[in-house]
């Protein structure tokens, strides 16, 4: 049985008085890909940034790899393993495309010809090797996707968090997205915590899904579970999903 890498026990968190989480609890093991849904203020990217650590916890506890780490700054975060990205993607529009992920690399490397050499396998992989030149103002939706992407991946994680890093993508593109992180998954061992509303990408790669709905976990489990569960149809998914 694999282990669990990320442990998120109890944790709450409360803005001006609202409850944007409230007692959330679960896990993903080691070299899983795992699904955080809802609905839109379910408290899923408020959850992310407790475990990145751009917000902390009210209450609970989050530990990686049996650490805990609640508490600390996100570079500290992002130096133990966990790389994320960001709902609204905001690359460095006055670097290129290659000197974006380049920054990300020289988390791991202090020497530039190292990290530009990561960097370039990086968005050879992502498809982005064309446009390693341009600047990153000038990419496409799909493109600053991608790019989003390669930079977390360059920080080396053992967790990469993604945020809705398939909304707004044609189908195709869509596909293209499953297909590289299928492929980190089966590779490298790259572990996956993702929140998306595309569910035919949620359900081509979760092995486990957890079902937020107004911060409080209503369902976890395999996927052809959880799409069938009266709550998460109630909620989320409507009868459509089945």
């Amino acid at each position: 049985m694999a282990e669990a890498l990320l442990e998120v026990q109890a944790v709450s968190k409360t803005f001006r008085g609202l409850r944007a989480v409230s007692d959330a609890s679960f896990s993903v093991e080691s070299g899983h890909i795992v699904a955080l849904i809802g609905p839109n203020g379910a408290g899923k990217t408020t959850c992310f940034n407790m475990i990145a650590g751009t917000s902390a916890p009210d209450r609970g506890e989050i530990r990686f790899m049996g650490r805990r780490i609640d508490g600390l700054r996100a570079d500290q975060i992002c130096a133990a393993g966990i790389g994320r990205t960001f709902q609204l993607v905001k690359p460095f529009a006055g670097l290129s495309v290659l000197d974006n992920v380049v920054v990300g690399a020289l988390q791991r490397t202090s020497h530039v010809r190292e990290a530009r050499q990561r960097a370039l396998a990086i968005l050879e992989r992502l498809g982005l090797q064309d446009k390693r030149h341009h600047g990153a103002a000038s990419l496409t939706l799909p493109d600053r996707k991608r790019l989003e992407v390669a930079r977390a991946l360059a920080t080396q994680p053992r967790l990469l968090l993604l945020d809705e890093v398939m909304a707004g993508l044609r189908p195709t593109e869509t596909d293209q997205m499953v297909s590289v992180f299928r492929r980190l998954n089966e590779e490298q061992g790259l572990t996956i915590l993702l929140i998306e509303h595309v569910m035919r990408a949620v359900m081509t790669l979760s092995r486990e899904i957890h079902v937020l709905h107004h911060g409080q976990l209503i369902a976890s489990g395999a996927p052809e579970q959880v799409v069938r569960n009266p709550a998460v149809l109630d909620c989320y998914l409507g009868e459509e999903a089945l």
